[in-house]
């Protein structure tokens, strides 16, 4: 069956939405503690392993451009979702479409944690700093305690 042929527009905010789960799932699995014990142990096996292709092999799961290019592929698969063309040439674009979008969030939502933890600094600095004037010890910071930005 011959479907209709779908907007570029709409085309492009199917993409959007698609590289939201994909950025998640790239992020998550590349940067958050939940998967630490994992990333510690494929960065080791980056380092260590003697051959060029194994070594490439485990950087694979520890760099999150690298890994939204797998996530992708799973969505595409799932979802069977083309642009522009109706055939292989619209899963490849679509692919680097979401790709790059993925990218672009993580990148955004990198800064956005960067900022973040920098106004932490900021503020622990400047309550530490009134709290020495005032002759009180100063607490221990958030990161210290075992909390991220």
């Amino acid at each position: 069956m011959i479907e209709p042929p779908v907007s570029l527009l709409a085309q492009l905010l199917h993409a959007a939405m698609l590289a939201i789960p994909v950025a998640c799932v790239a992020w998550t699995v590349t940067h958050e503690d939940l998967f630490k014990e994992v990333h510690e142990w494929l960065v080791k096996q980056t380092k260590s392993r003697r051959p060029l292709y194994q070594r490439k092999f485990f950087y694979l799961f520890t760099c999150e451009y690298c890994f939204s290019h797998y996530v992708t592929i799973a969505v595409l698969v799932v979802t069977r979702f083309t642009m522009l063309y109706q055939d292989w040439r619209g899963y490849v674009v679509a692919g680097f479409t979401i790709v790059w979008l993925a990218n672009v969030y993580m990148g955004l939502f990198g800064r956005l944690r960067l900022e973040v933890r920098h106004e932490r600094t900021e503020i622990q600095a400047a309550e530490n700093a009134l709290k020495s004037e005032a002759g009180i010890p100063p607490k221990e910071s958030a990161t210290r305690l075992g909390r991220r930005a």
